[in-house]
């Protein structure tokens, strides 16, 4: 287990409307080590469209929605999240006057994957087991994680992870999320998104929940669907193996870590 003094682990979601800039502005102003794990879901759709290569979703039994990750999705993953993406992040950091390094999950085995069975959809009145290369992540290089910390870096990592055969492969960053707090242990996690935080009405920007018992978030994924159905199964994850203070933010504000970690937005816990 990692403890360095008040590590903050911080996600920044995926979409085209994440204030980058402002996120590295204040990554640069933190006086603490950070752990920063970043999507790349708007990037990847427009580079897919670019490259004329189809998306595909797929829902499984129970209701939750991810993207069938097959060769050229992986491909496409490396250019997107692995790529541009990261090293766009890790430039805008930089910039700022903080000394980070991105990474992958491949990169010195740092999250390592167990292949799963495949995930069981229904199509029709049938139920299929479909198996990709997308897996769960399962554990950390935490010497290296470490070794980067202890020298002042601020590791900027996403997907593609590693399986247990050396082969790149797919998983939710917000599951990547969880395997990292159980090695970090931070006691504050701030997730970056578009929207204020967690709303009682999706369509309703002023309907903000601002505070949630884990219990309660529990009760509102009962209710979810789709992609955001898992990411509340994942937000639950990283109660697993603590009591940290978690903060489901807006990352579209002119300062959007300064605002979470103020309060604002819906805090669980």
């Amino acid at each position: 287990m990692i403890e360095p003094a008040d590590l903050l682990l911080v996600k920044i979601g995926g979409g085209a409307a994440i204030n980058l800039d402002g996120i590295a502005v204040d990554l640069a102003a933190l006086p603490g080590p950070v752990v920063v794990v970043h999507g790349a879901n708007a990037l990847r759709d427009r580079l897919a469209a670019q490259l004329g290569i189809e998306k595909r979703v797929i829902t499984s039994a129970s209701g939750y929605d991810s993207v069938f990750s097959d060769d050229s999705a992986i491909d496409l993953l490396m250019m997107a999240y692995a790529g541009l993406a990261n090293k766009r992040i890790v430039e805008r950091v930089q910039r700022a006057g903080r000394n980070a390094i991105g990474l992958t999950g491949l990169d010195g085995r740092l999250v390592v994957a167990a292949r799963n069975q495949g995930v069981r959809v229904r199509e029709g009145t049938k139920t299929l087991l479909l198996r990709d290369r997308s897996d769960k992540p399962a554990s950390v290089n935490s010497s290296l994680l470490r070794l980067l910390l202890d020298r002042g870096y601020t590791p900027v990592i996403t997907v593609p992870l590693l399986d247990e055969a050396g082969v790149a492969v797919n998983a939710e960053n917000d599951d990547v999320m969880a395997v990292l707090q159980g090695v970090v242990r931070a006691r504050c996690i701030v997730q970056l998104i578009e929207a204020p935080g967690l709303l009682a009405d999706p369509n309703d920007p002023g309907s903000l929940v601002t505070r949630l018992s884990v219990q309660e978030l529990e009760r509102h994924e009962a209710g979810a669907t789709g992609r955001f159905k898992r990411k509340l199964h994942a937000l639950r994850k990283l109660f697993v193996d603590g009591d940290p203070v978690v903060t489901l933010a807006d990352g579209r504000t002119e300062h959007p870590i300064a605002d979470a970690l103020a309060g604002k937005g819906t805090v669980i816990g």
